[in-house]
């Protein structure tokens, strides 16, 4: 494979991307910063195709993007090719609005081959290739210039051997017969309503136990006062207001700013400073939230109480046998909300009773909460054995 120095100019990332659209997929990668910035800062981007491979410096002065994002944005020719490639793809859909598409993530793919939930770069590179990576390079100041040799052939490391296992994962998946159990996951992934940071939904990612559209709604308006905030600034959220100061103040609301002291998390400045001011203009304007926008409350179980949880841990416990059995991370199947649902007796709009999950795991989910599956004990080991009508008699 031809390594190319790193690319500083248009003409040459051009000539790049030209190649690359002549090929059936692209391995991706970034390097970023974002510790002290709510947007990632990009510092470095790694493309390979199974003859060559560049990184490309995004900081380089004149350097001319449009032919990279054009070929990962636009050209639906190309697959592209990303591990773990969530943070990834917020940058790309930052820069242009739009995800890259069609992708594979590799991460993913591994969970259908039975290897882990959430295998990392490095243990699949030593599985796949039985190559151990040198991680002198995971912490790197990616936004300091120049770069050294070894920081940059340590990152375009992540997309050569990248370009190396995606075809020989594809063709176990093609070979196990699994290839289409990712189609909707990798569709999932690069939707780009999950990059979309939207400050009136922000409140949704914040733990809180009480349910009172008052305190709801006030969360609701801090949150997304906080993002615009962060936003305007560039910088991470947190350093606004963590979480749970926001859900503490949600739930017990100062009566004015000089009160904002008596707030865990919040220093004396805010007595007088314009934010503070401002947090509590949002905390009086804010209205409670409306029945509509509660978050919904499934009930624990299909008979409720402790009851209905064992049904939930039950639908758990199965889902552990048979993804073992068929060698596939259990995320892949059914995630743990869903099982929740399930076992509150819903029915409709579950991924788990569709397709390759109602084949695999649902049909025998839903037996089990009808009472047509129960669990035994054979040869010292734990089956499944489907229950008679008569069984089923009070």
């Amino acid at each position: 494979m031809q390594i190319h120095p790193l690319i500083t100019d248009s003409k040459r990332l051009a000539e790049l991307c030209a190649r690359l659209a002549q090929s059936p997929f692209v391995a991706v990668d970034t390097e970023f910063m974002r510790e002290n910035t709510y947007y990632p800062d990009l510092c470095l981007i790694q493309l390979a195709d199974a003859n060559e491979a560049a990184a490309i410096d995004p900081k380089a002065d004149g350097l001319d993007m449009t032919p990279m994002l054009e070929l990962l944005c636009n050209n639906e020719d190309v697959l592209k090719v990303f591990h773990a490639g969530g943070q990834d793809i917020e940058i790309f859909f930052n820069l242009t609005g739009k995800t890259p598409h069609p992708m594979f993530d590799t991460q993913i793919a591994a969970m259908a081959l039975g290897q882990g939930e959430q295998i990392g770069y490095s243990n699949l590179v030593d599985l796949w290739m039985g190559i151990q990576l040198d991680k002198g390079a995971r912490f790197t100041d990616w936004s300091r210039r120049p770069l050294d040799k070894r920081q940059i052939d340590y990152a375009i490391a992540d997309v050569t051997h990248l370009s190396v296992i995606f075809p020989m994962m594809l063709e176990k998946l093609k070979s196990t017969g699994r290839g289409l159990w990712l189609n909707d996951e990798m569709e999932r992934i690069s939707d780009a309503e999950n990059y979309r940071n939207d400050p009136e939904k922000a409140w949704m990612r914040i733990k809180v136990q009480s349910r009172k559209p008052d305190v709801l709604g006030r969360l609701k308006a801090m949150a997304a006062w906080r993002e615009r905030e962060a936003q305007r600034k560039n910088i991470p959220r947190g350093r606004i207001m963590k979480d749970e100061t926001l859900a503490d103040i949600a739930a017990h609301p100062p009566k004015t700013q000089a009160d904002l002291p008596k707030v865990r998390g919040l220093s004396p400045a805010w007595r007088d400073n314009e934010i503070g001011a401002r947090l509590i203009g949002v905390i009086e304007g804010a209205k409670p939230l409306s029945k509509d926008d509660l978050p919904e409350r499934h009930r624990n179980g299909a008979g409720g109480g402790k009851e209905g949880s064992l049904v939930a841990d039950l639908l758990k416990l199965l889902l552990k046998i048979r993804s073992r059995e068929i060698n596939v991370a259990p995320r892949l199947i059914v995630r743990t909300e869903e099982l929740e649902r399930l076992a509150a007796g819903e029915r409709e709009g579950l991924e788990l009773l569709t397709g390759w999950r109602y084949e695999q795991f649902g049909h025998d989910a839903l037996d089990l909460v009808e009472g047509r599956l129960a669990f035994a004990v054979v040869n010292g080991k734990l089956k499944m054995t489907r229950t008679h009508e008569e069984d089923l008699a009070p």
